[in-house]
């Protein structure tokens, strides 16, 4: 494995860009914000799962293809903004029940947010390409373990880490819609707002440029 050096450094680093708000946080909060807490951490799960996608992508070396083929990686990038916008939309039309329904609808809810973000996060290339950049420059090629091992470790504490942060930012969102819960029209804000989140993700996906 690599030295002690380059442990701390790596670990240094993934908190640092692990707990900076991106688009996983921000999607989480916007579940949580739409669907309530436990579909938050339900969508935070999916995304964890989704992110081994692309670590074992990157292990195998998936990710020189999005580089070597850029129409590739712009066919997934737009297929992935177009999933966050329709998301996004659905949440925004649709119609909240009364006090009484919420149970239910939160239940329902948090399983299609586990499934929807799955497909969000294996949809993402950008994520393919920060394991691609990032988990290189703590690869020890001479180490005793073979380079594809060390890629699916770091991958993985990486993955953790980032998921870390959605839990955090599920909690935080969690607390806030508490105190606005027993509010119907606030209730029906939320979840407007959580819809108007996904939607701004994916035009900003579909905008960028890398």
């Amino acid at each position: 494995m690599p030295s002690t050096e380059l442990l701390i450094a790596f670990f240094a680093t993934t908190a640092i860009f692990a707990y900076i708000p991106g688009p996983a946080m921000l999607y989480a909060a916007a579940q949580t914000m739409a669907r309530g807490r436990w579909s938050g951490l339900t969508a935070a799960l999916g995304i964890h799962l989704g992110g081994y996608v692309h670590v074992f992508a990157a292990a195998a070396g998936l990710s020189v293809l999005f580089h070597a083929v850029p129409p590739l990686y712009l066919a997934v990038k737009l297929g992935g903004a177009l999933y966050l916008i329709w998301l996004g939309v659905s949440m925004i039309r649709k119609r909240t029940g009364g006090d009484t329904a919420l149970p239910a609808i939160e239940r329902k809810s948090a399983r299609r947010a586990f499934f929807e973000s799955i497909t969000v996060e294996v949809l993402n290339p950008k994520t393919a390409i920060f394991f691609m950049a990032f988990l290189p420059q703590f690869i020890d090629a001479s180490a005793a373990f073979p380079v594809w091992l060390q890629f699916v470790v770091l991958g993985t504490i990486v993955n953790l880490m980032f998921s870390s942060a959605d839990i955090v930012c599920v909690f935080l969102a969690g607390a806030m819609i508490d105190r606005l819960r027993r509010s119907g029209r606030a209730q029906r804000l939320m979840q407007r707002a959580g819809g108007a989140v996904l939607v701004g993700l994916g035009v900003h996906v579909a905008l960028q440029r890398s």
